[in-house]
């Protein structure tokens, strides 16, 4: 498990590496399909004596619309999680990647930070030096990293 999987789990997102988007199923696949053709084969020009809700393995129009509907990932809320985390101990969680990963209760040691970025792709130029640019770029990847993982992260802390 890598750093930032660290982070989504201490938010309760969990992303498995097997999961797919919620997007279809097999169900809903099943249900999208067309009625099979019955199984005894019809004159040209007759009329079919099984009607097509009838035949083996077909799902009628009403059980169709009956059926569950795929739902969406369930968005997490980042903020009420880490605003109820940072409750009273001064950790600004909004602006520093220090005071977040405090808060989550992970190493936020500068060894830390440059294991995440790295892991998040930062700029090598980046690294190193001032760490401050590191650690602006390495806040706004892991909000960002959170948001397209299920969490809800307002737009004006994306910027």
């Amino acid at each position: 498990m890598g750093f930032f999987s660290n982070i989504l789990e201490k938010l309760g997102i969990k992303k498995d590496k097997g999961d797919k988007p919620a997007t279809t199923s097999a169900a809903t696949a099943e249900q999208k399909s067309e009625i099979p053709a019955a199984k005894t084969p019809i004159a040209s020009g007759a009329s079919s004596p099984i009607k097509p809700d009838q035949r083996e393995g077909a799902m009628s129009l009403k059980d169709r619309e009956a059926a569950p509907a795929v739902k969406a990932v369930s968005e997490v809320d980042v903020v009420a999680k880490l605003e109820k985390l940072a409750a009273g101990s001064g950790l600004d969680w909004k602006a520093s990647i220090v005071d977040m990963l405090k808060v989550l209760g992970i190493d936020s040691s500068k060894d830390a930070r440059i294991e995440l970025a790295k892991e998040l792709g930062c700029p090598a130029d980046l690294i190193g030096g001032d760490y401050s640019k590191m650690n602006v770029w390495l806040h706004k990847e892991v909000l960002k990293k959170i948001a397209e993982n299920g969490g809800n992260i307002p737009a004006n802390l994306l910027d």
